[in-house]
């Protein structure tokens, strides 16, 4: 920074203008903490960008909300596309007059030597800020496993990239990953008349719907969104749940019966081939295993509640076997097969490099307790399980938000106060 650049001043900083940054706003405004927030793109980018064209959202609107504005004009079961997400939080944001300077870049961000707070350098004019909000999330980098060179004679890209059908090349796809995106995306393809292989790790698969409600409304009533922790040993298992086509339980059996090729989770590449783990049947298992779980709960809750509820005897009687289980696919010639694509639905990794202070483990990770961190005057906001299992949902954010700007608002009192 020159010695004549202008440097702005502000309370506090946000950085990232999604629905994170959108909902601390609303709250530091209640608190009338002044504020900024910077956005490197525009506001609600990974919506705009970073998503497939057809997808919806996985919950329903009446719940995948902020608590104080609806999606007006959506039934309140409807599952809505990324279009109108971005429209909802530009909504947001404009109706609490959030402060939100788009196309700015934040570079860097340490302590001022011998005063408190920070020096933000930015794509434009360096920023003084007595705290900071991280507001961009976990999920900022897509991951690629190094597992199939680049000459391999195939296309690969992220489930990030993906947008329709129609832009893959002729040929079947290897879609890696049977979270939310990767069956989505397995499923769209299949329905597109692609011949598609579909490597399926551990996961869990909740019903959609069962006795009339939907299984958001059933994690709600049992206390599950609410968990603080994932239960050790399924920091790996992933959530295969989709909003599309109406809204209809993620059944694995149901992909095989329509023409998907399952195969286990993708270990190896060696001369045009890939090679799966003979887990299949495992991860099957084990997916099936937390539905009928959700069923039973349900059950149990609709007994011990005597709420009058109409009983699904079908929903727990699975489909048949697919021959996949019995016979495995254990090896995928990509030449002889003619895969053209391979899909990674394979998450995201985080990136704070920007934050040049102590506030991370030897992995990375924030080092937090709800969003305030270990070091003094930072904040984090859009973590999965920050506070609770459904803190990277748009009513989990805006809770978490309002957390974190209490807390700002009682540090900001102390510090102005004068006896």
């Amino acid at each position: 920074m020159s010695g004549s650049q202008r440097v702005e001043t502000i309370d506090t900083l946000v950085v990232g203008a999604g629905q994170a940054g959108i909902a601390v706003s609303r709250h530091l405004t209640e608190h009338r903490v002044p504020h900024l927030i910077l956005e490197k793109d525009r506001i609600a980018e990974a919506w705009r960008s970073g998503r497939w064209d057809d997808l919806v959202t996985n919950g329903p609107v009446w719940h995948d909300r902020f608590p104080d504005l609806e999606f007006e004009g959506d039934a309140p079961d409807a599952f809505v596309g990324k279009d109108r997400v971005v429209a909802y939080l530009e909504q947001y944001a404009k109706q609490h007059q959030a402060p939100i300077r788009t196309g700015v870049e934040v570079l860097g961000a340490s302590r001022t030597e011998g005063e408190a707070g920070f020096l933000v350098e930015t794509s434009k004019e360096p920023v003084r800020a007595q705290r900071i909000v991280a507001a961009t999330g976990a999920f900022q980098h897509p991951v690629i496993p190094g597992i199939v060179p680049d000459d391999a004679g195939c296309t690969q890209m992220h489930s990030y990239a993906y947008r329709n059908p129609r832009t893959l090349a002729p040929g079947s796809i290897l879609v890696v990953g049977s979270g939310s995106s990767g069956a989505q995306i397995a499923d769209e393809l299949n329905r597109a008349g692609r011949r598609v292989f579909l490597s399926v790790g551990p996961h869990d698969r909740p019903p959609r719907r069962y006795r009339g409600r939907d299984f958001v409304w059933w994690l709600g009533v049992l206390g599950l969104w609410d968990l603080a922790a994932m239960e050790p040993g399924t920091e790996h298992v992933t959530i295969a749940v989709s909003g599309a086509y109406g809204g209809q339980t993620m059944d694995f059996r149901r992909l095989a019966q329509e023409g998907v090729n399952l195969v286990g989770m993708t270990r190896a590449y060696s001369d045009g081939v890939m090679h799966f783990a003979d887990d299949l049947q495992t991860n099957m298992a084990n997916g099936d295993a937390s539905y009928l779980g959700m069923l039973q709960a349900a059950d149990r809750y609709v007994h011990r509640m005597g709420l009058d509820l109409p009983e699904e005897p079908d929903a727990h009687v699975m489909l048949p076997d697919p021959s996949c289980l019995s016979d495995p696919i254990l090896t995928l010639d990509l030449g002889a097969e003619e895969v053209s694509t391979i899909i990674w639905a394979t998450g995201y990794r985080r990136d704070y490099d920007w934050m040049k202070f102590d506030a991370f483990d030897g992995d990375g990770a924030p080092i937090h307790q709800r969003g305030i961190s270990t070091e003094p005057d930072v904040y984090f906001l859009g973590l999965p399980w920050q506070s609770r299992r459904g803190s990277t949902f748009l009513w989990g954010v805006w809770h978490d938000a309002k957390f974190v700007a209490d807390q700002i608002a009682i540090r900001r009192a102390y510090e102005l106060y004068r006896p």
